[in-house]
């Protein structure tokens, strides 16, 4: 069984920002970002050791 990383890690986000709003800035800055970087740099980062 192989769990897809993007919708356990919008169901955390989400449950994050129902208990503390606040962070709702901090997750869409973080996600921006991340999504800039892949954008600029495309698949060539490779995160494996």
């Amino acid at each position: 069984m192989t769990l897809a990383l993007t919708p356990l890690i919008s169901l955390i986000a989400g449950i994050l920002i129902l208990m503390v709003p606040r962070l709702l800035s901090y997750i869409v800055a973080i996600y921006l970002i991340i999504i800039g970087l892949v954008g600029l740099f495309g698949t060539s980062i490779n995160l494996t050791p």
